[in-house]
């Protein structure tokens, strides 16, 4: 009886322990509309986190892009206050997911900011795409006020989609962590993020 008590103990050690240790993120997604500030914070998120973080923006995708995609039917367009995408663009942009999710497979730790205008079925196409890997979902919200203004400063958007997009592209969406970076700066913002790393 005391030798099976052992015997259980020395199994449910190391079980219970690999149940307890915390497991490392491999992948941050920040989603938010344009001129949110996402890819402010990420580049505040790589300052600050220890260790190399790589990051990359949708809009690293769409500036891959070839000219004919950037504004037509098959690839994306851009009206006063919409982005629609094409199927030559989503299939381009499951790939690009896929391959973000076999650089952190192969050991880089990644932060990428989108914008789901696909709603839940965005988040569902990025879900698929880090199967097995430790995410961390991060909404970045920001009023539409701000958002729009800050596009207006920018100056390389098409005016009306910042506020167009503030809400509608966090109906649906489930994160582990919101911030608002129209009443905190990216600082503190990426403080409440990093707390939430392994």
């Amino acid at each position: 009886m005391g030798g099976s008590a052992r015997q259980e103990s020395k199994l449910a050690g190391p079980l219970s322990h690999r149940r307890l240790r915390p497991v490392r993120t491999q992948v941050i997604v920040l989603n938010g509309g344009s001129s949110s500030g996402k890819t402010t914070l990420a580049r505040t998120l790589q300052n600050l986190l220890p260790g190399p973080w790589l990051a990359f923006s949708v809009d690293t995708l769409v500036d891959a892009l070839p000219a004919r995609l950037r504004d037509g039917a098959e690839g994306i367009a851009v009206d006063t206050e919409a982005v629609t995408v094409g199927d030559t663009f989503r299939l381009l942009d499951t790939a690009w997911a896929h391959g973000i999710a076999a650089m952190a497979r192969a050991g880089a730790r990644v932060v990428v900011d989108d914008v789901f205008l696909g709603g839940p079925a965005s988040q569902q196409r990025w879900r698929e795409a880090l199967d097995g890997l430790e995410v961390l979902w991060v909404g970045v919200h920001c009023a539409p006020e701000t958002a729009a203004a800050r596009e207006a400063a920018r100056g390389d958007r098409a005016a009306g989609m910042a506020a167009a997009q503030a809400v509608a592209v966090h109906r649906g969406i489930g994160y582990d962590l919101t911030v608002d970076t129209g009443t905190h700066p990216a600082e503190r913002c990426a403080v409440l993020v990093a707390a939430r790393v392994e």
